[in-house]
């Protein structure tokens, strides 16, 4: 047993991806694994904690968003390392299965190959000299579930997901019970293949729990192929983004816009955004807009519905609002917003604001009573199947910019689970002329209301 403090863990949360960093120190110098892109978030922790930044950890080349790890690197002087069989057009500290790293006088950080969620995936073993602290595990073992092994294609996925079962068993087996887990995805990530609410653990507590590590592996790779979905489209940027190392993003303001200019903008197909929530949206917003509210999953969203390369203009109250929609941008690799404008609808339009109304799922049990109106579903298929309003038209969000002359004629009342996707898809039916009512209403009081669901889960 060592004698010092133990070592400081700093969990550095990014909850619009669902994704955590973490900046490991002595109380001298420091190491971080997996930095998301803003590394403004870890040289202020660096400055807080009074400590010096020396080695900068990937566990593998990221799918779901751009690395800070080439810039934080050149910002602190700090070495970089990254898997030697990682093809990167950058300079970097090659690792490999086994090698140990030595930060400062106590931490001791060990490569372990885990491939699954990726086939070059590193977990690093952290160790306070002789006694093992941690375990940083990225995409491989999460808490009750492991990082999907789709990600780079059908091709690849029955190789990766045998791959991934072998990889927790291996550290399962490596690493003593009480060991600490700290993985990057899971919370909230498109990259974990399952979601569980914890927020911690310890190898000993994932033996017990988690299917990866109680199930044979037939079963697990059986389990975890039926229950994966789709993942955002965007990420099909990621990896090639990552691999060329990325800069330190431009976080400041874009051009201001006008009335006309915004206009111009829309009428060119370019993406306007308003960024309030759903409720001030629905109530009054500038023709055409589009309606991603930084309430909810915005990044997430916005990176899987916009076809890349399309301009962006951000619409908030106020300039922090900008600047938070713009910091989550580039965490996905839409760098530069074309303009932006604050304040509210009426001096984002040369014409008045319009509207939509909002309901519950009781309003549309009255409303089928008297009429026939077109339910929209715009959950993803493996949610709708599980449980739907009986007639319920389902055109998941990420296909509804694209499929909007898809839906039926009439009237449209458009729902999600919750309300968030539901104000997108009534976002870009608005600008495309239907009538349309958004149900703002949680899905589990669809069955209360006395609408019919049909469905395994219904």
């Amino acid at each position: 047993m060592t004698d010092h403090h133990p070592l400081t863990i700093r969990t550095i949360e990014t909850p619009s991806l669902g994704d955590r960093s973490y900046l490991v120190h002595d109380g001298e110098v420091a190491f971080v694994v997996d930095p998301q892109r803003d590394i403004d978030r870890i040289l202020a922790t660096l400055r807080t904690e009074a400590v010096r930044l020396t080695h900068v950890f990937e566990t593998h080349i990221h799918n779901d968003y751009v690395t800070g790890g080439v810039a934080l690197a050149r910002a602190t002087g700090a070495t970089y390392l990254v898997n030697a069989d990682d093809e990167v057009s950058f300079q970097r500290t090659p690792l490999r299965d086994g090698d140990t790293t030595r930060i400062g006088d106590r931490m001791r950080l060990r490569a372990i190959h885990t491939p699954g969620h990726t086939y070059t995936h590193l977990s690093y073993a952290l160790t306070d000299g002789e006694q093992p602290v941690a375990v940083f595990t990225g995409g491989s073992l999460l808490y009750g579930a492991t990082g999907r092994p789709d990600l780079l294609g059908p091709d690849h996925t029955d190789a990766l997901v045998h791959h991934q079962h072998r990889s927790a068993h291996k550290l399962a087996r490596s690493l003593p019970d009480e060991t600490r887990i700290f993985p990057t995805h899971g919370f909230g990530s498109f990259c974990s293949a399952t979601q569980s609410d914890a927020t911690e653990s310890t190898i000993g507590q994932e033996k017990r729990t988690n299917p990866v590590l109680t199930q044979d592996e037939e079963d697990y790779v059986r389990d975890l192929l039926d229950g994966l979905g789709v993942w955002p489209a965007y990420y099909a940027h990621m990896a090639a983004a990552n691999s060329a190392g990325p800069d330190a993003p431009d976080l400041s303001l874009p051009e201001p816009a006008d009335a006309a200019e915004l206009r111009r903008r829309i009428e060119a197909g370019e993406w306007v955004v308003d960024l309030r929530t759903r409720t001030a949206f629905a109530a009054g917003h500038a023709p055409g807009t589009l309606n991603f509210g930084l309430d909810g999953s915005f990044s997430t969203y916005l990176g899987w519905l916009i076809t890349w390369g399309t301009p962006v203009t951000l619409l908030g109250e106020t300039a922090a609002d900008v600047a938070q929609a713009q910091r989550e941008l580039v965490r996905i690799g839409i760098d530069r917003p074309a303009a932006h404008a604050t304040g509210g609808p009426d001096r984002w339009s040369p014409h008045s604001p319009v509207s939509f109304p909002t309901a519950t799922f009781a309003d549309l049990d009255l409303v089928r009573h008297h009429r026939d109106v077109v339910v929209l579903d715009v959950r993803r298929t493996e949610e709708h199947r599980a449980a739907r309003i009986e007639g319920a038209v389902n055109i998941p969000i990420h296909e509804l910019p694209r499929r909007v002359p898809d839906v039926p004629p009439g009237e449209v009342w458009v729902h999600c689970a919750a309300g968030y996707r539901a104000s997108i898809a009534a976002s870009f039916l608005h600008a495309a002329g239907r009538t349309l009512v958004a149900v703002d209403d949680r899905f589990e009081n669809a069955a209360k209301t006395g609408l019919h669901l049909v469905g395994p889960e219904a």
